[in-house]
């Protein structure tokens, strides 16, 4: 399949051939949303905890007598609904990490990109990689697109635009090497270098431990 290809004012200066494997998979919302979850919890640190009744330092003294004073009867001022106690159901350290077969991570991505493909949200702009290195040669290179909302910008190995986005809001720019479902999910447009393309496209094309039913 051909990507219409544009210069960093938003001109059309021609066409990209990408492979079909890639780019040009059908919709498959169940597995993106599999592979959101397995991205999002195991960024989870799990180290959130509280201390039950057991672990609250305090006196393990009887508040008052059982008897003849009229109140509820208590038994240990380290329970959770007096001041001090014990937090009750709170959360205590543990690991949150899922696992996911590699090939239906690798599926989950193609699934990604051919749907920003497919909802014409992706976008390959020439002289990505080498743009001037402030934060103004970005922003106008979004305005000339018509680019608007959270960006996704996909480079190559050596590029300028890692520096060029620090400063701007609600975008991200990552290499081709590190993209992943989660953040093609999270940001509305994404703006790709024709070297990001290819590396992209090496890198996700290989089909061969995939079923035939799969890949079909």
């Amino acid at each position: 399949m051909l990507l219409p290809q544009y210069d960093l004012t938003g001109n059309k200066t021609g066409q990209l051939e990408v492979s079909d494997t890639v780019f040009g998979v059908s919709e498959n919302p169940e597995l993106l949303h599999q592979a959101m979850v397995f991205y999002a919890a195991n960024q989870r640190q799990g180290t959130s905890n509280t201390l039950t009744r057991g672990a609250v330092h305090g006196t393990t003294r009887k508040p008052f007598a059982q008897k003849g004073t009229g109140r509820a009867r208590q038994g240990s001022w380290r329970s959770p609904h007096h001041r001090g106690g014990g937090v009750a159901f709170g959360p205590s350290p543990r690991s949150y990490r899922k696992r996911m077969p590699k090939q239906m991570r690798r599926q989950a991505i193609r699934v990604a990109l051919s749907g920003k493909v497919s909802s014409e949200r992706l976008f390959v702009i020439e002289g990505l990689d080498t743009i001037e290195q402030k934060t103004k040669a970005m922003s106008d290179a979004l305005t000339g697109l018509g680019v608007s909302g959270s960006v996704l910008v996909v480079t190559g190995q050596s590029s300028n635009a890692n520096r060029t986005v620090r400063n701007l809001p609600r975008v991200k720019a990552v290499s081709a090497e590190l993209v992943n479902v989660l953040d093609l999910l999270r940001f509305q447009s994404v703006l790709v270098s024709p070297e990001a393309v290819k590396a992209v496209d090496t890198l996700w094309s290989d089909l061969r431990r995939v079923r035939k039913e799969a890949a079909a």
